[in-house]
């Protein structure tokens, strides 16, 4: 799971966006075999078409485009289907490159005046699946994990489901179906569930009772 838009509240934005590029610079690209590799190829052809296509998309509509992987090349794999690092900066909620996920090494940055309009902006998209805020405002924490309409909520960890034991699924049009897909919300979809409520009388000729024990 990788997040795909990055928010900057307040007046972080250029401080935020500078060490960003530079670890987008750095990002080193390789075969998924290569135990150096932090990013490997795309899955196919079609997808790094996509892939760049959404990179000029980004371009046409008016992003800052500050990292541009697209003419990545890798020696000894020229025909690998690679595409390095991009970083786009004033991005808005009305761009493409913010209402769909993308799929490949590209990140988004947006901009946002206060905390309020952040939020809004998570919980006014279509989709839903994870959000992470990274904070060191235990209220803000806090009150963002209340009200952020989003299926998995991180508190200053990059992946908001780091287990495999925890539900993994969204909210809105990012979950599919009644359940989620992992942990204890996968089994109950193959499942019946079966209630049982014991109470053992002291011996054999014990009076039936017919009222909850709470209730005497």
């Amino acid at each position: 799971m990788a997040q795909s838009v990055a928010v900057a509240v307040g007046d972080i934005g250029d401080k935020l966006v500078s060490s960003l590029a530079k670890k987008v610079e750095a990002l080193k690209v390789g075969p998924g075999m290569d135990k150096q590799s932090e990013m490997g190829p795309l899955v196919t052809k079609e997808h790094l078409a996509k892939v760049k296509g959404y990179v000029d998309i980004g371009k046409k509509e008016g992003a800052k485009l500050v990292v541009d992987g697209r003419d990545f090349k890798l020696q000894g794999y020229e025909n690998g289907y690679y595409i390095g690092g991009c970083l786009f900066d004033h991005v808005t909620k009305d761009m493409r490159i913010y209402k769909e996920e993308i799929f490949g090494p590209v990140l988004s940055v947006v901009r946002a005046k206060d905390f309020n309009e952040a939020l809004n902006l998570v919980n006014d998209h279509e989709f839903g699946n994870g959000v992470s805020i990274f904070t060191r405002d235990g209220d803000s924490g806090r009150t963002f994990s209340n009200k952020a309409k989003i299926g998995m909520v991180g508190i200053n960890i990059p992946i908001p489901v780091p287990v495999a034991f925890h539900s993994f699924g969204g909210w809105k049009r990012s979950l599919f179906g009644d359940q989620h897909m992992h942990g204890p919300e996968g089994v109950r979809f193959y499942t019946k569930l079966k209630t049982i409520t014991s109470r053992w009388p002291s011996g054999l000729r014990s009076d039936p009772e017919f009222v909850m024990p709470t209730m005497k």
